[in-house]
């Protein structure tokens, strides 16, 4: 999908980006608002302009991905089978050019050609117990934390968030650099220090086996802590130094992979309060999960705008993969009937318990392979409803038979999800650029491995031309 790339704004350019997203964003909320189970309940389809319905309506799901979605296959001819109203080709054209980009600058041939699970960029002991998604973040952003240390001469690396450790051990054991991990889970600390120990067992047999393979100083394990970060706090334990800087005090680079709602807004407040921390490098996710006050919005510009609102329905959708979502549309599954079975199944729980709405249904094996009344029946029983009830079978095959059509509304409200992404962390850049700070954000995962692409740079310092160098990929 095509967007804007927010590191070629300046700051102008930046605000009025904010400005013209919240106008875009206050027109179409009613589509951004609404909740795919309750397609048949509210009748969303009906919501939507006459004209629209009349473009939409029958068109299959690869050229929904095609035409809607911008995503079409490779060498794919874009031949649209009629006219398009206006304000339709106006949403799309809007959604396309004020969304940041998610591209990576870099072209290099996929990691993954040769084995879809081992990541021919990391040497074997660093793949062990970490999915392909992850060896391709780990590698992508411990490489850039390597090179933001370098530039900003930065003496220990703070992981926030460190989960079971798998970028503090690359970035330490495979890049060398000193790092403390933070991580709020004991069960999760005491699993990435068993992973320490074992890397370490295998680096060693691979020095011994390989003779080639030098090791030119000591290896230094990252420093786990049990701590659990207060958003709304400073946390001395993350500015403490592993050890005393010969230049006398510490220069620390955060950095979050993925750090998990009001933690990403964490780091940008230690960054912005605190001396010792020169450069930050933070991977944001889970929008849903921000405070509200005090998540978002950061920047004084944001707040002061008419509809900078994001309510949780907004931040919820900002998180959906719209990479994956455009080829499963593309490839035409059974899977994609999901969504239509369960707005099927809301309509069934409103008739039996009128106070029950929206409730979460446990998940519900094989979905794709059952006919509509074995779901609803499942369905029922999930949320403690009788599993026999009497069912309108004629009402539950015609909600069956617009299943394009609940397709087609998510991916309307999908196209528009990247723009609520987009004001969140433009808020971001805002905030740090309004107390004098630099800050760019750079797409540096491959968004069909990992949507939440977008890496937040900050420095205290300008880099010029130097900045650049975080953008490439390494040989």
């Amino acid at each position: 999908m095509p967007g804007v790339s927010a590191r070629g704004l300046s700051y102008e350019e930046r605000r009025q980006l904010a400005v013209n997203l919240t106008r875009v964003l206050a027109l179409y909320r009613s589509i951004l608002d609404a909740y795919i189970i309750e397609f048949f309940t509210d009748n969303l389809w009906g919501t939507l302009p006459c004209s629209w319905q009349e473009a939409l309506d029958g068109l299959s799901p690869p050229q929904l991905a095609t035409l809607l979605l911008g995503m079409p296959r490779e060498g794919e001819v874009v031949r649209y089978r009629s006219v398009w109203p206006l304000t339709l080709l106006a949403l799309k054209s809007t959604a396309y050019a004020l969304a940041f980009t998610r591209t990576p600058g870099f072209q290099s041939p996929s990691e993954f050609l040769e084995n879809p699970s081992q990541s021919s960029r990391l040497t074997a002991p660093f793949r062990k117990h970490v999915r392909p998604k992850k060896q391709h973040e780990i590698r992508r952003l411990g490489e850039l934390v390597k090179k933001l240390s370098d530039l900003t001469g930065c003496t220990q690396i703070v992981d926030v968030g460190s989960g079971q450790g798998h970028l503090s051990r690359f970035m330490s054991l495979g890049l060398g650099l000193m790092v403390k991990s933070i991580e709020g889970d004991q069960r999760l600390v005491e699993r990435a220090q068993r992973l320490d120990q074992e890397l370490l067992q295998a680096l060693e047999k691979e020095e011994k086996r390989n003779a080639q393979v030098v090791q030119t100083g000591p290896r230094h394990s990252p420093h786990h802590v049990v701590r659990w970060v207060d958003p709304t706090a400073l946390c001395e334990e993350l500015l403490l130094p592993l050890e005393n800087s010969p230049q006398g005090g510490a220069r620390l680079l955060l950095t979050g992979l993925h750090a998990c709602g009001d933690l990403s807004v964490a780091l940008l407040r230690h960054f912005s309060c605190c001396p010792e921390v020169v450069a930050l490098a933070s991977v944001g996710c889970c929008y849903m999960k921000l405070s509200d006050p005090g998540g978002y919005p950061l920047s004084q510009w944001v707040a002061g705008l008419p509809g900078y609102e994001l309510p949780y329905r907004l931040r919820e959708g900002a998180c959906h993969a719209l990479e994956e979502y455009a080829e499963r549309l593309q490839k035409a599954g059974p899977g994609l009937r999901t969504h239509c079975y369960r707005a099927a199944l809301e309509t069934v729980i409103r008739c039996a318990q009128p106070t029950l709405r929206r409730p979460g249904v446990q998940g519900i094996p094989r979905v794709h392979e059952l006919k509509i009344e074995e779901y609803v029946r499942r369905g029922l029983q999930r949320v403690g409803l009788d599993p026999q009830l009497p069912l309108n079978l004629a009402a539950l095959r015609a909600h069956q038979a617009q299943e394009n059509r609940v397709v087609t509304f998510f991916s309307l409200a999908l196209l528009l999800a990247p723009l609520v992404e987009t004001l969140i962390l433009l808020d971001r850049l805002l905030y740090l650029q309004e107390q004098g700070f630099h800050a760019e954000l750079l797409p540096i995962f491959s968004p069909e491995l990992s949507p939440r692409n977008l890496v937040l740079v900050a420095t205290k310092r300008p880099l010029g031309q130097a900045f650049s160098v975080l953008e490439t990929e390494d040989s």
